[in-house]
């Protein structure tokens, strides 16, 4: 056979992560058996298929073969078929016993041994699958694979068995997790300028970062971004677009003279050329390094600050209608950026929020805060009992947290206001403000790298915005910035005293409707530690954490398995 010559066209898109589902199968079994071992792979499949999406809604393809692997030939055959139609990430549905090494372990021998594997059963007793499932799953905990099972439930007899919403929801979460895992793999995120401020929280681990979520951070310059600001390297009617569409859908911005007006149109430009260098590069996340070199060090040309470009990036809309959130990171805080990306996978592109971990309110300061502005607490709230977070920062406020889960980007807008930026930033141009509502339930967390141990862990909690009376609320933003947007977080199982002792770095960060299931199962696959010191936290909530792989109980526990897989 002549070699092939491929195409050198290079405007293809990343591949995607495709999830194959099959069934293992016992030869001996009547023929209706058979006939409905395989119809539940395709109702599986079915059930999966539109179900999982990319940050840009790009469904996320499902595909399943209908060869039921009774031994080792059917199992060369399907994974074969599954090579071909790339995929990887593997979901086995079966509802018989078969014999484990002939079937799933020959399979899996065709793949990478982190490819992502799950067992989706039901718990059945003519014919049982999940005797099946948990032979085979020991099996494969023995040698050392992760292996993620879902005892569910689908009825026990009929050709056409559908499985429960839970079942069906568990699994789906399982699939979040192993595409963000998978398909994250050969991306890359683009930052602007070196480690910002020196905070070693936030440095860009190159080798740790490839080598453990096969993503690359490719490392530009500011110098060529102020360049192009220069050279005014953009579509100038577009610029007026955009300009046009902020001053008139939002509350305005302070534009008190000539200059702030320019400083304006060049924060806004800087949006138009990241925008099109993050596309040429097809990057999936970025980060702008800002201090103090860009505005804040008078040695140099002082430039506009980013962060209305930093928001619209972290947003689902801009001018010109919905786009999928593009992850970004204030300050070159790649470990912000880390979080804010895993986070917006496991979501299906839901937008994240980077905050500066600011005052920790505890209720006794509360209620003495509240009296001194003469605002009257009943105590009878949560936030009062508890205390919260102001969480600001200007820089990544995504516009989405002016608001609700799944209100107009009409409204949003016209919560929005551009002030004058103050304190650092009082010459170069405008910050981004609003104060989001109560009741945004999601995760709040933020990644950290440890040398020690050459792992990365996440620090995270539940969480709830929480929203005191609008009086009490704007004097709690005068005591930090008042220019900068503020969401008040309110963690659902860590303490005050425990929030403020154990933040990993001064940013955090947080995703609605991410669910903890969702978060543990990557975390299992990608080998990062889970870390929850909060007393309050339970250690398995049946309907709200994915049960412990079996590979963790034979080995000590969870954290004692991850630093084993490390090595």
């Amino acid at each position: 056979m002549p070699a092939q010559k491929l195409s050198s066209d290079t405007r293809r898109n990343p591949s995607l992560p495709v999830i194959g589902v099959f069934t293992a199968c016992d030869p001996r079994i009547d023929e209706n058996a058979r006939i409905r071992a395989g119809n539940i792979v395709r109702m599986a499949a079915e059930q999966l298929a539109d179900a999982i999406v990319l940050p840009d809604k790009t469904p996320v393809p499902v595909v399943y073969s209908d060869l039921l692997v009774d031994g080792e030939q059917q199992a060369d055959a399907v994974a074969a078929q599954f090579k071909a139609a790339g995929v990887n990430v593997i979901v086995c549905v079966p509802d018989t016993w078969s014999f484990p090494q002939l079937t799933v372990i020959s399979l899996l021998a065709h793949f990478p041994t982190d490819t992502p594997f799950n067992f989706t059963t039901g718990n059945s007793g003519p014919r049982p699958g999940v005797v099946f499932t948990h032979a085979t799953a020991g099996a494969l905990a023995q040698s050392g694979r992760l292996v993620h099972i879902n005892v569910g439930s689908w009825p026990d007899t009929g050709l056409e068995p559908v499985m429960t919403p839970q079942t069906r929801q568990t699994l789906i979460d399982w699939c979040y997790a192993a595409v963000t895992y998978q398909g994250l793999k050969g991306r890359r995120v683009v930052v602007f300028g070196h480690d910002s401020m020196g905070m070693e929280t936030a440095l860009p681990h190159i080798a740790a970062t490839r080598n453990y979520f096969g993503l690359e951070i490719t490392r530009l310059d500011m110098k060529l971004l102020a360049d192009m600001l220069h050279k005014k390297a953009y579509d100038p009617a577009e610029l007026s677009r955009m300009r046009q569409w902020l001053l008139e859908g939002s509350q305005g911005a302070e534009l008190p003279t000539p200059q702030d007006a320019e400083n304006f149109d060049k924060s806004l430009a800087l949006y138009l050329i990241v925008r099109q260098i993050m596309e040429d590069l097809n990057a999936v996340g970025g980060g702008f390094m800002s201090q103090l070199e860009w505005g804040s060090d008078a040695r140099g040309l002082p430039l506009p600050v980013a962060d209305i470009m930093e928001s619209l990036f972290n947003s689902t809309f801009d001018h010109n209608g919905p786009k999928p959130v593009v992850p970004y990171a204030t300050e070159a805080d790649v470990q912000a950026l880390l979080t804010q990306l895993f986070m917006t996978w496991l979501s299906g592109g839901n937008p994240p929020l980077f905050m500066d971990f600011r005052k920790v309110w505890e209720p006794h300061e509360i209620q003495a805060f509240a009296q001194m502005h003469g605002v009257e607490l009943q105590g009878d709230t949560e936030w009062e009992r508890k205390g919260f977070v102001d969480g600001v920062n200007s820089g990544s406020a995504s516009f989405n947290w002016a608001g609700l889960p799944g209100e107009s980007p009409e409204e949003l807008l016209k919560r929005i206001s551009f002030p004058k930026a103050v304190d650092y930033f009082f010459y170069l141009g405008n910050s981004v403000h609003f104060i989001s509502p109560a009741g945004i339930e999601g995760i709040a967390a933020r990644m950290a790298y440890s040398s020690l141990s050459g792992m990365f862990s996440m620090i995270w909690d539940e969480a709830v915005t929480i929203l005191p009376p609008e009086k009490l609320a704007k004097a709690i933003c005068q005591t930090a910035n008042p220019t900068w947007p503020h969401t008040f977080v309110m963690p659902k199982h860590a303490t005050m005293a425990e929030y403020k002792h154990y933040a990993p770095a001064n940013h955090f960060h947080m995703t609605w409707n991410l669910n903890r299931a969702r978060l543990q199962y990557w975390m299992d696959l990608a080998n990062v530690l889970s870390v929850t010191p909060w007393a309050a936290m339970p250690t398995f909530q049946e309907g709200k954490d994915r049960p412990l792989p079996l590979l963790y109980l034979l080995n000590g526990g969870e954290n004692a398995t991850k630093l084993m897989r490390r090595k």
